[in-house]
């Protein structure tokens, strides 16, 4: 165990000095150091309306019908984990960034990246895992693509997906949604899929069995919509966690947000394995998780819809949407202080999704 504490130490990124002539591997962290990327780089060489909202998707009109347009990478690290594969994965985070639009997922792509010595079933397993994913979220994979690339090139496989969803009449989601009294809510424990992860990369043992949470959320999502609530936003925290998604709708809403330590739910085990590896679950990703802004008067309707749902039976209302301090994420600690929560310059945990 002390050498993988050990090992832990190179996985967690100081914040960095910026640097703007090479990208650095925090660049990938869904932090401070992607936003700067997208804000600098790609917003200014792709700037449209659509694109400047945002969002985990695209909603564009066609044809009279509002469509959810996404795409995605996966390069995680090790490539089977507890609870699912880098093929599951790809298709439940797709499903999901479409669903954080409120639509209903039709149809993925999958482009694959296989580095030169990949054992053939080991692909043929990962292929299943993504058939067996999709045909149980209802959704076909109608298209893609396949480049190899020369041994010592890549990292065995990395996989692209795009998806296409239905977005309901009436339906509106969007991180720039969020008002002053509004409700924050959470589906669930936080940090599963991260610490998963960690402990399979680095051989970590604990009491229980940590698995990802990893998860198609579209039903929750359609059962949360369906008892007519006023909902502003949802999103998934996947990597920066919790802490870059309420950020990033604090920002681009330019409200405050403050949570209550105490109403966080967090798993003893994945609690205990960020103390001893000086890790904040805020900050660690999920897979299998949403967090709903949701008007005050619609709170406890939504937050019933989501317990009676297995994915989200232990939701829970996390904190609310404030005036002060806007464009910042604060939270009451158990000790009834309150600190800043921030989003990390680098990447705790590097190749997480």
């Amino acid at each position: 165990m002390a050498e993988a504490v050990k090992s832990i130490a190179n996985l967690v990124c100081p914040t960095p000095m910026p640097v703007r002539d090479t990208v650095l591997l925090g660049h990938g962290s869904g932090g401070t150091l992607s936003a700067a990327l997208i804000r600098e780089v790609f917003l200014p060489a792709f700037q449209n309306p659509v694109l400047g909202r945002l969002d985990d998707q695209a909603i564009v009109q066609v044809n009279g019908s509002r469509l959810a347009f996404t795409t995605d990478s996966f390069v995680v690290k090790p490539l089977f984990f507890p609870g699912g594969d880098i093929g599951s994965l790809a298709v439940h985070g797709t499903i999901n960034d479409l669903a954080m639009g409120g639509a209903k997922p039709l149809f993925l792509s999958a482009a694959f990246i296989l580095e030169e010595g990949l054992p053939m079933d080991m692909l043929r397993r990962i292929a299943q895992s993504m058939r067996d994913a999709a045909q149980a979220a209802g959704v076909l994979i109608v298209t893609g693509d396949t480049k190899v690339v020369e041994r010592g090139s890549g990292d065995q496989l990395f996989i692209n997906t795009a998806g296409i969803g239905l977005v309901p009449d009436g339906v509106d989601l969007s991180a720039s949604r969020a008002c002053p009294g509004d409700v924050v809510l959470v589906s669930g424990t936080i940090g599963d899929h991260g610490i998963a992860i960690l402990a399979q990369r680095e051989g970590l043992e604990f009491d229980s069995r940590m698995e990802s949470d990893s998860a198609p959320l579209h039903v929750l999502v359609s059962e949360m919509l369906a008892t007519g609530a006023e909902i502003r936003c949802m999103r998934d925290p996947t990597r920066g966690g919790v802490s870059s998604t309420l950020n990033e709708i604090a920002q681009t809403s330019k409200v405050g947000i403050e949570l209550v330590e105490r109403e966080i739910p967090v798993r003893e085990e994945v609690r205990g394995a960020c103390e001893m590896l000086g890790l904040d679950p805020l900050y660690v990703a999920n897979e299998g998780k949403l967090i709903a802004i949701v008007a005050p008067e619609s709170a406890s309707a939504v937050l019933s819809a989501m317990q009676r749902n297995a994915l989200g039976k232990n939701a829970r209302i996390i904190g609310k949407v404030c005036e002060a301090h806007p464009g910042l994420v604060t939270m009451r600690t158990d000790l009834g202080t309150s600190r800043i929560v921030d989003m990390l310059a680098g990447d705790q945990l590097p190749r997480i999704c």
